[in-house]
């Protein structure tokens, strides 16, 4: 036995599939802990999570398991020992576990027990659960090696200090949502601590995947429920956390507390990190949107230039017969406060063929929707020409407000990439971009000060597809919309539930409707980052076809 042990808590990135880059950069890891007992990587780390239905290829699972024995074999070096997130197969099922490498081999390995199967997770779709698992003896110290989903429930924890583990070394795949720092610290890891007695080192990788995003934010609390160590949120750390045996168990030395970014710098830092990722991953040089003078496509731009860098934004005012010349300064002056490329093209050219072309089968009809529409996908289609023609990828800038409602053009403005914007209210974009305003992102690449033209806050928004059209012209007031959205979409309820809340009865029935007719829509939008607790796509799934209205 021993009254000692240093753990080093490797708060990282990762990339699905890359399993031989993924090793390489936990050896770098390794190499810079130095004199340690154990370096302890996030769930799933070798192949990257989620891998989805990569999961499912025997190669992948053949390539992993040879990349682990040779990782293991490193360990026969004296140096510290690793604790590697991966996937098992055994008796022909696929496991999510952790194996402990140490003197040369494969030492232990635990399988996750509880697979969570609700919002963006379906593992008990591709794993099966593995027995409540039993403590490791690791260089003289019992230790109980939870995976993830595992502390959200009482009895992995409880039956592993009922069978002697000292402390909980949990790894984690575990998603960013609004206030779930708070949640996994007071709602889960101190109940765990409270429940047995026993310290736990809580570990969350940190980087974008697809539409998720990790935080990161790992932690240690000890037995008696007291944080010892805090790591910074949205951000790679390698931080050392040191552990003495007394007469009460093991007990972990107060290290740095570093601080996690309110709110809603946390939304925000959320965009940047989705964004740099995602671009970064899939080997674009960089992305293109359209500027159009309104908070939505402002917002974005602040978000590239601080995820990318100026020099690999390039933002593009398209304007109509029906763009203010308010539109036009807050869009330049936006693009110069940023630093980046900015380029106009006038779509009335092509605006003038589509009428000119359709002018026989659309005679004798009035202009309406049609045509406005037409507009933006004239825009969509100049967009994504740019992108075809010189490689940045085309962000789309619509908010969940309207992409809620289809107040968003099919092949127009939704065309494109990723969207950081998706699971972000109108609501929710002002307060970003006014805050965006005030503070320079931690993890931004941007300039400090104003980047948003403080106009473009202030001023009604507008699609500027007809003449002095207004978005309060065909929906409620955002602060209205986005609190009846809010109890239909996250919260599920019904419109007699909301008009009791204090809404107009009329409004609601119509909202709930918009919902619903728009999810074609929905199914068709690019990707965008996750925000709250039911973004539309991996959250929500709901049919295109069915007739179900609550009001």
């Amino acid at each position: 036995m021993t009254d000692t042990l240093s753990i080093t808590l490797a708060q990282v990135n990762q990339s699905v599939g890359d399993i031989a880059g993924n090793a390489s950069e936990m050896l770098a890891m390794r190499a810079r802990a130095g004199k340690v007992d154990l370096v302890a990587f996030p769930e799933m780390q070798l192949i990257g999570y989620p891998a989805e239905d990569l999961i499912l290829k025997p190669s992948l699972i053949e390539r992993a398991q040879a990349e682990l024995e040779q990782l293991a074999q490193v360990t026969n070096d004296g140096g510290p020992g690793m604790l590697v997130g991966s996937v098992f197969v055994r008796d022909g099922a696929l496991h999510n576990g952790v194996a402990v490498l140490d003197g040369g081999k494969v030492t232990a390995v635990r399988f996750k027990h509880e697979l969570p199967n609700y919002g963006t997770f379906d593992e008990k779709r591709l794993f099966a659960p593995g027995p409540l698992p039993e403590p490791v003896l690791f260089r003289g110290a019992m230790l109980g090696l939870p995976i993830c989903e595992d502390i959200w429930h009482p009895d992995v924890c409880r039956h592993l200090a009922d069978f002697g583990a000292g402390l909980f070394v949990c790894i984690n795949g575990s998603p960013y949502e609004i206030e779930k720092d708070v949640l996994r610290i007071e709602g889960v890891a101190k109940r765990r601590a409270a429940d047995t007695g026993l310290p736990l080192a809580y570990l969350n990788r940190v980087g974008g995947q697809d539409e998720l995003v990790f935080d990161g934010a790992s932690f240690v609390v000890n037995g008696d429920g007291r944080l010892a160590v805090q790591l910074a949120d949205w951000e790679v750390r390698e931080t050392r956390t040191n552990w003495t045996r007394t007469a009460r168990g093991w007990n972990c030395d107060r290290g740095t507390i570093e601080p996690l970014a309110d709110h809603p710098e946390d939304v925000y830092c959320a965009m940047v990190l989705s964004l740099r990722d995602y671009v970064n991953k899939n080997g674009f040089p960089g992305v293109v949107l359209g500027l159009s003078g309104g908070i939505d496509s402002a917002a974005c731009a602040a978000i590239a230039v601080d995820a990318l860098g100026a020099d690999r934004v390039w933002c593009v005012m398209l304007p109509s017969r029906y763009t203010s010349q308010s539109s036009l300064d807050d869009a330049k002056a936006c693009a110069e406060a940023l630093g980046c490329r900015y380029s106009t093209i006038p779509i009335q050219p092509a605006v003038d063929g589509f009428d000119a072309m359709l002018a026989g089968e659309f005679a004798e009809t009035e202009a309406g929707l049609t045509e406005e529409n037409i507009q933006s996908r004239i825009r969509g289609v100049t967009l994504m020409a740019l992108s075809n023609k010189f490689g940045p990828m085309l962000m789309t800038t619509g908010n969940k407000s309207e992409m809620s409602v289809g107040y968003a053009t099919i092949y127009g403005d939704m065309a494109g990439g990723y969207n950081p914007l998706k699971d972000a209210y109108k609501m929710t974009v002002f307060a970003v971009s006014d805050w965006r305003n005030k503070h320079k992102s931690k993890i931004g690449m941007g300039p400090g000060g104003e980047v948003i033209p403080q106009n473009i806050l202030d001023k009604p928004p507008s699609a500027e597809l007809r003449p002095d059209q207004k978005d309060e012209d065909s929906l409620p007031p955002y602060p209205v919309l986005d609190d009846i959205l809010l109890g239909l979409v996250d919260h599920e309820k019904s419109v007699e539930q909301i008009v009791a809340e204090g809404h107009d009865r009329d409004t609601v029935v119509r909202i709930e409707r918009l919902l619903h007719l728009a999810e074609y829509k929905r199914r068709q939008a690019p990707p965008g980052v996750k925000l709250g607790a039911r973004n539309f796509g991996r959250d929500r799934r709901y049919p295109i076809t069915h007739k179900f209205r609550s009001g």
